[in-house]
């Protein structure tokens, strides 16, 4: 039995550091470049494993040199490969990321590839293996008739949900009666409820807002701000650890893998996003976003 499935995307990051990010027709001379792992979904299984977790990652890439590169990457991590599809005639997909290397911040371009042709036939077997599951996490990035399906299974069974509506899309009404995490960070909160975040108050509002879409827990990611939380009841207040920033690329990913290890381990809600919150802390001092998810040992120096 997996205790965590992760539906999502693997592209090969391609990271470009520079003294900023350029703007429209700039061009500007970088510090250095990097090829790794990346991938939302991918980046959130990634985390999960290497905190312990045990899960599985669901996914299409294709046979070709980043698919080998996927392939190497998740047994690497001790992530089963069986359940990836792999197809000769698609292309595995690929980001192209700018990373002002004074903040970390980053600006990203994604052609997901391969992924962007799932569809509910390929994934009959893993369907079985989410209604098994204790948590199921996913994101945007497939075709969203796909991400309602899996979605509807594991809430008809029973199995904790986790939405980052990234990157965000316009969503049916149908989507939010399946969700019981919804985790946008502030521009994905914007977009739902056209609240312009920029403190505590502004995320609390966003938060009643998209709780009265029928979703159960909110948890709006601030970047170096921290977080905000409301299930309705109980609302909390987090701060971001204070670290020195290299790379934020995968932080909203460490930060969800983070969260579904730990409520997977049945933590009270405040212990659960304490975990998440320092998870994606340390990622951002790492260069690159699979390779940055930190290990348990690396939570112990933070």
């Amino acid at each position: 039995m997996s205790e965590i499935c992760v539906l999502g995307i693997f592209v090969a990051d391609i990271s470009f550091s520079g003294s900023k990010i350029p703007s429209i027709g700039e061009t500007i001379l970088g510090t250095k470049y990097n090829v790794g792992p990346g991938g939302k979904g991918s980046n959130q299984a990634i985390c999960v494993a290497r905190l312990g977790g045990k899960v599985n990652f669901f996914s299409k890439i294709g046979k070709d040199t980043y698919g080998k590169l996927a392939l190497e990457t998740f047994k690497k991590n001790n992530i089963d490969t069986k359940h990836i599809i792999q197809n000769e005639n698609l292309q595995t997909g690929v980001a192209g990321i700018l990373v002002d290397k004074n903040s970390g911040k980053n600006a990203i371009n994604v052609i997901t590839g391969a992924p962007s042709t799932l569809t509910i036939e390929d994934l009959k077997d893993q369907i079985n293996l989410i209604k098994k599951s204790k948590i199921f996490l996913t994101q945007l990035e497939v075709p969203l008739d796909v991400t309602l399906h899996c979605l509807k299974v594991a809430k008809e069974n029973k199995v904790l949900t986790i939405l980052n509506p990234a990157p965000a899309s316009e969503l049916s009404n149908e989507f939010f009666k399946y969700i019981d995490f919804f985790t946008p960070n502030e521009t994905e909160a914007e977009f739902y409820t056209g609240v312009k975040i920029a403190n505590e108050e502004d995320a609390k509002v966003a938060s009643q807002k998209l709780l009265q879409l029928g979703m159960k827990k909110i948890i709006i990611t601030l970047g170096e701000k921290g977080l905000f939380y409301s299930d309705g009841n109980e609302d909390i207040y987090l701060k971001a650890n204070t670290v020195k920033a290299l790379d934020t690329t995968g932080a909203g990913d460490a930060f969800n893998g983070g969260l579904a290890f730990g409520l997977s381990t049945r933590k009270p809600i405040k212990e659960c996003l304490e975990l998440a919150n320092k998870v994606a802390g340390i990622s951002t001092t790492k260069l690159g976003a699979g390779d940055a998810m930190p290990f348990t040992e690396d939570l112990k120096f933070f």
